[in-house]
């Protein structure tokens, strides 16, 4: 059922905003050199890695490091507003269609990020796709505190089901995160 819902979902979105897409793409070439995706090896289902695509936000010289570690000299002037309103993300639905990711679920992370991949792996998270958002993205929570991340991770695995994961999505939606219900998160 889940697989289903997150094919319908990407599909919809990508029907539906491609117009933004291509706007976004173009704003990023015109803002800064290089190309408008940027492809990175994460971590997904079963410890496996795979190729997952975000509209470029930092500078093509930028080291490769996890966001919480980036400054905000590498970030570029539309990847500000990218980030901010999280279009960045959008080409992940195309991860979704590809069984890479699912709307939602636990973040993918970098394969350097060893503590947050045993942590993981203890808690059982890896039975899971990650997700373009989860418990923990809506929660402000990120991969700076990968124990914590790993724990609500997995909470959100135990609790996962259809009338969350639309309560996830909606509270991730661009201005609306001021706007979401209370999601149960024990604390």
């Amino acid at each position: 059922m889940k697989r289903a819902i997150d094919l319908l979902g990407a599909t919809c979105g990508i029907a539906l905003l491609w117009p933004v897409a291509i706007v976004i793409a173009l704003a990023v070439k015109l803002d800064t050199p290089g190309p408008a995706l940027f492809v990175q090896k994460r971590v997904g289902r079963d410890g496996r890695i795979f190729h997952c695509m975000k509209f470029r936000s930092m500078h093509v010289d930028a080291p490769e490091r996890a966001t919480h570690h980036s400054t905000p000299a590498d970030v570029t002037r539309v990847g500000r507003i990218l980030r901010r309103t999280k279009l960045d993300e959008l080409p992940q639905l195309l991860n979704v269609l590809l069984g890479d990711m699912s709307l939602v679920g636990p973040r993918p992370c970098l394969p350097s990020q060893t503590t947050l991949i045993e942590a993981r792996r203890r808690l059982g998270v890896w039975r899971a796709r990650p997700g373009i958002t989860g418990l923990a993205q809506v929660n402000g929570i990120d991969m700076s505190e990968p124990e914590r991340l790993a724990g609500i991770d997995a909470e959100y695995l135990a609790q996962a089901n259809l009338i969350l994961d639309l309560r996830l999505i909606f509270a991730s939606l661009p201005g609306l995160s001021r706007l979401r219900p209370d999601l149960g998160m024990q604390r």
